[in-house]
This record gives structure tokens, C-alpha cells and sequence, in this order.
């Protein structure tokens, strides 16, 4: 068990859910999808990673992105503003980057903590506090019928995804820190990694070279 509780504030969920939202509604209207497509793209963006946590590994009943609206509408949302605002989003680029940072960062705590809490080991709360933080852009990759983002080399996406809930995971759990200066730490440590990531595009490299490079 962990000691304490980190809660993650409303105002930043939803802000967190705003961004990926936006980010899979600018994916959505550059593959020429109808306002239908945009919005399902957005949605599986924003709320994916915890429709994944909840169920399937740990099978909670319904998601909370389900249960309260506020989450459904946040997407409806920031869909409009990334269609109406899509001529001038070079303009937001940098607050979109920000968003993604930090909720890259709550959310694999987020799924971390909450496995722990469910009784399951530490190495679990790992992985499933990855896949709460990139499922949704792994689900995007995949309903748009595209090789996953995660999977490729590049920004090193899901490597600081896994650093950050590594992070809390050992605090929490192997160090007995209370569960909120954890997150705090661990959720700073994630969003700085992504800020540096894209600062100075450090990238990673394939295990094995294609055979025609």
C-alpha cells in the first residue's frame, strides 16, 4: 500500500483532456475526416489511456470519463476551437506542447497510483500507468489506420511516460513517500523530461536498423 493520496484537480484534469482532445481533433481534420470522425478521434485521444486503465487491466465499472459529462463536453469543445481556430494553431503550438506535458506526467501517476491502490505489484503500475498516459495516442494511431506514434523512434513519447510513473512507483510504494509529494515530484520530473524532449529534439534510435537503410 502507498501512504496518502494524490488527487488530481478538476481544472487540470479537464485541461489536460482539452489538450489531447485538441491535439487528436488537428489529427482527425488533416486526414479530411467529417465532423464525426474529428470528434471520435479527439475523444479516443483525450479519454483513451483511462478507458484502458479502467476497462480493461482494472475493471473499475464505468470509466469516470463516461460517468460525468464534463469530459465528453471538454472534447466537444476543444474540437470546435481546433477546427474554428485550425488556420491560426501555430499561434497556440506552445500552450498545446505545455498541456500535453503535464498531463503526460498526471496521468501515468495517476494510472500508477491507482493500480497500487487496487492491490496489484509494482511493476503493473508501471505499465498500466504508461498506458493510461499514450493510450489515447496509441488508439488514435490505430482507429486512423497508421503505424502507432509510440512504437516508432522519435520524441521518446512513452519512455518519459514510463520514467515519470517508474518515478512514483519506486517513491511511493518502495520508498513509503506520501503518495502526494510523489506525484508532485514525479509529475515535474515527466514534464520537464517532454519540455527538454522537444527543446533539444533528442530522439531515440531503432534496436536494429531496417535492412533498406
Amino acid at each position: 500500500m502507498i501512504k496518502g493520496n494524490f488527487q488530481l484537480p478538476l481544472i487540470f484534469d479537464i485541461g489536460a483532456v482539452a489538450a489531447f482532445a485538441l491535439t487528436g481533433a488537428l489529427a482527425g481534420a488533416r486526414r479530411g475526416y467529417d465532423m464525426v470522425g474529428v470528434f471520435f478521434l479527439a475523444a479516443a485521444t483525450a479519454l483513451g489511456g483511462g478507458l484502458i486503465r479502467d476497462g480493461l487491466f482494472l475493471r473499475r465499472g464505468i470509466p469516470v470519463a463516461i460517468e460525468n459529462p464534463l469530459y465528453l463536453i471538454t472534447v466537444a469543445v476543444a474540437c470546435t476551437a481546433g477546427l474554428l481556430l485550425s488556420s491560426r494553431m501555430r499561434r497556440f503550438e506552445q500552450w498545446i506542447v505545455f498541456g500535453d506535458a503535464l498531463g503526460l506526467g498526471a496521468y501515468a501517476v495517476v494510472g500508477a497510483q491507482m493500480t497500487l491502490q487496487a492491490g496489484l505489484s509494482m511493476t503493473a503500475a508501471i505499465l498500466i500507468g504508461v498506458l493510461n498516459a499514450v493510450g489515447g495516442s496509441l488508439l488514435r494511431d490505430v482507429l486512423a489506420r497508421e503505424e502507432p506514434f509510440v512504437f516508432k523512434p522519435g520524441e521518446a513519447y512513452a519512455l518519459v511516460a514510463f520514467i515519470g510513473a517508474a518515478c512514483f512507483v519506486v517513491l511511493a510504494a518502495g520508498f513509503q513517500v506520501n503518495a502526494k509529494s510523489s506525484a508532485l515530484v514525479s509529475i515535474a520530473l515527466t514534464f520537464s523530461l517532454r519540455l527538454l524532449v522537444v527543446r533539444y529534439k533528442w530522439r531515440t534510435r531503432p534496436v536494429v536498423m531496417p535492412p533498406d537503410v
